[in-house]
């Protein structure tokens, strides 16, 4: 038999989904576990795309759409821009993905060359230094602290730029932190890239889910920035598996020839159930959802202080905490493993997001409801004072 890929060999799995599998076996025993795992809204899809997913589905016109994906679609989409960051894009720079893993690839297959270096912040979501690797490249993991706001900073890119890398690749609000980063950073960072001559790739699917400062887009200050987002977290369209890309003009073509061959297109039924996702109905539950996260952020944040973790900024969007639990334990992923069996309580070690402080770290999703955060906690507390301190 032919030997694994030595690309497909680089490829490490998701702790968490180990941690999942555990929660689920110990659900069919029987036991109640309050997860906090998984970066999946809680939400059910809002009403109005369902019904349009639905009369499409009826209609029974579910045929391949365009490869960038339904005209109508892209233009609304351009029209969300515009609205939301006062961003003037052509429609056609857009393409509608099968989610937002769909447009990494995408745009990955548009920039990298093999041995293309790419620097991402550590922590940051493992998704993206795999698909790096996938693609022939390597990610180089610069470490960054609370201090920062979990971001890369100008002085960092340049401190680890060199003849190899190619591009920078942000994540903003982030995963796991949920820190936003600074407009002015993200303005000297464009500027940092440009100067090098290279790509840089904002990952904005957290995007709507801010609480206080807002977040800007890259294209606000970088036109020829790639940028990806989803329909799957602020929108609650998960399991529609829908995202877009947009890219500079000089990528259309290529752009359009990659999908092709990649997807053919995405899903008929899912474009055409978006296009609810921008109307005023929608928009009002969505505000409903996003303050509903707000409010568990809140809660969660000042908990976990009072029971010893040590967080750094206060919640600032996506639904995620980043916590040093070092007074606790020297092993996150132990950590982790112990709460889940003793306390039934699901959470996500810090080896998942890098190297950097990695077993001091665990990440809290607050995607479930302020009752089940309210005991979890309670669980947490009780068994915090069964075991030493670190």
């Amino acid at each position: 038999m032919r030997r694994l890929a030595s690309r497909a060999e680089r490829i490490r799995p998701f702790i968490v989904m180990d941690i999942l599998e555990r929660a689920r076996r110990l659900e069919a025993q029987g036991r109640k576990i309050i997860h906090m795992e998984i970066g999946e809204p809680d939400f059910p899809t809002p009403a109005p795309i369902v019904a349009a997913g639905m009369r499409a589905l009826a209609g029974g016109a579910l045929h391949y759409t365009p490869a960038p994906g339904l005209e109508s679609l892209r233009r609304a989409i351009a029209a969300h821009y515009l609205h939301r960051y006062g961003v003037a894009l052509n429609h056609e720079r857009i393409f509608v993905t099968p989610g937002a893993s769909g447009a990494f690839l995408l745009v990955l297959g548009l920039v990298l060359e093999s041995g293309d270096q790419v620097l991402v912040p550590d922590p940051g979501y493992p998704c993206n230094r795999n698909l790096v690797r996938l693609f022939g490249g390597e990610p180089v993991l610069i470490p960054v602290d609370a201090a920062g706001d979990y971001h890369l900073t100008p002085e960092l890119v340049r401190a680890h730029w060199t003849p190899a890398t190619a591009g920078v690749w942000i994540t903003s609000p982030a995963n796991p932190t949920g820190t936003v980063i600074d407009p002015r950073v993200l303005g000297a960072i464009c500027r940092e890239i440009e100067a090098s001559g290279g790509f840089l790739l904002s990952d904005e699917i957290y995007h709507g889910l801010e609480y206080g400062r807002r977040c800007v887009s890259a294209l606000e200050l970088c036109d020829d920035a790639f940028v990806v987002n989803s329909f799957s977290k602020y929108f609650g369209m998960t399991g529609w598996r829908l995202g877009w890309a947009v890219v500079p003009e000089p990528f259309i073509d290529a752009a359009t020839r990659l999908v092709q061959n990649l997807f053919i297109a995405a899903p008929t039924h899912s474009q055409q159930a978006a296009l609810a996702a921008f109307g005023e109905e929608t928009a009002l539950e969505l505000e409903r959802r996003r303050r509903a996260f707000e409010a568990r952020g809140r809660f969660l944040y000042h908990a976990l202080v009072n029971l010893g973790f040590t967080l750094g900024p206060y919640p600032q969007g996506a639904f995620y905490l980043y916590a040093n639990c070092a007074a606790f334990a020297e092993d996150s992923y132990r950590f982790a493993v112990e709460l889940l069996e003793r306390a039934g309580v699901a959470i996500t070690p810090g080896r998942d997001f890098g190297l950097n402080e990695a077993a001091n770290h665990v990440r809290f999703a607050y995607t479930t409801s302020l009752e089940n955060l309210q005991e979890g906690v309670n669980r947490i507390a009780a068994y915090l004072r069964t075991v030493d301190r670190a």
